[in-house]
């Protein structure tokens, strides 16, 4: 590949260039943000190496685009209107059912790969961006039958050289899934983060006292409501049943603490312990 543009250079699109970079130290890499102080921290620190506007998906090999959803879903089109045959789009985004279904009868459909690579910090900017962030994790296509099949191998090259594994899906059980392993769990995040400032006024006291359990659980509170927003927006309907099924578990939890019910508790929590089987992963 000779150029790639990264539209958006963030934790993600620039931990992708930054590790593409040195497998590939002769692909020219173009930084398009509508941050300006962003484009400049990346050309500074070398994770580009120049700047760019839009005009330049024209010549580009790969297309990362790399932003909020909702940015993404009217951006994209704009995107394929300019890219040449040759040219791959791949999006990184947390919810694919609206981005898939805005450019679902777009002339240039084939050159888009609708992906999730499921990696991730709480940090964000060209600042967060990481090496080896994708290695080992998850990358999540959907709809591959609408990419043309060079674009595909191409596609697959590029998330090897990242040390990414691949999972297919359609875009509606991969909204319905991600609402529970990763939009729950920034709600659950955030809403910890809340209860506490609103009911521990004294900061200090929150400082003193919190162990590495609540910072560990409260670390994705950090994350960018400018990211999240129109994450839980897309992806309402999903994220609402979830909520519906956690706020339900947390019911009953407090009931059993109202009728001194600790062997029930015990055995609740004896149960749910086997998340950390799942989670050492699956042969």
């Amino acid at each position: 590949m000779d150029n790639i543009v990264v539209i958006g250079i963030g934790l993600i699109g620039g931990s992708m260039v930054k590790d593409l970079k040195k497998v590939h130290p002769e692909t020219k890499i173009i930084g398009v943000d509508k941050n300006p102080d962003h484009v400049n921290q990346a050309l500074v620190s070398g994770l580009i190496d120049e700047k760019g506007t839009l005009d330049a998906v024209k010549n580009a090999d790969l297309v990362i685009l790399s932003i909020p959803v909702d940015a993404s879903v009217e951006l994209l089109p704009k995107i394929l209107d300019l890219v040449s045959d040759d040219t791959l789009v791949i999006d990184v985004g947390s919810t694919k059912l609206d981005v898939c279904h805005k450019v679902e009868h777009h002339i240039n459909r084939r050159n888009y790969l609708s992906c999730h690579p499921i990696a991730g910090t709480e940090f964000s900017g060209p600042q967060a961006a990481i090496n080896g962030l994708f290695k080992d994790k998850t990358n999540i296509i959907c709809e591959v039958e609408k990419t043309a099949f060079k674009l595909q191998e191409r596609a697959l090259r590029v998330f090897s050289d990242l040390g990414m594994r691949i999972r297919y899906m359609n875009p509606e059980s991969h909204d319905k899934h991600i609402a529970y392993v990763s939009h729950l769990s920034h709600i659950s995040s955030f809403m910890l983060g809340k209860t506490v400032i609103d009911k521990e006024r004294n900061e200090r006291d929150i400082f003193d006292m919190a162990g590495s359990g609540f910072a560990s659980t409260v670390r994705l509170a950090k994350s960018s409501p400018n990211m999240w927003t129109p994450i839980f927006k897309q992806n309402k309907t999903n994220v609402i049943e979830t909520l519906d099924e956690y706020i339900n578990n947390l019911n009953q939890f407090k009931i059993l603490l109202e009728k001194d019910d600790f062997e029930a508790i015990f055995n609740e929590m004896r149960n749910t312990n086997r998340i950390k089987d799942i989670l050492k992963g699956i042969a």
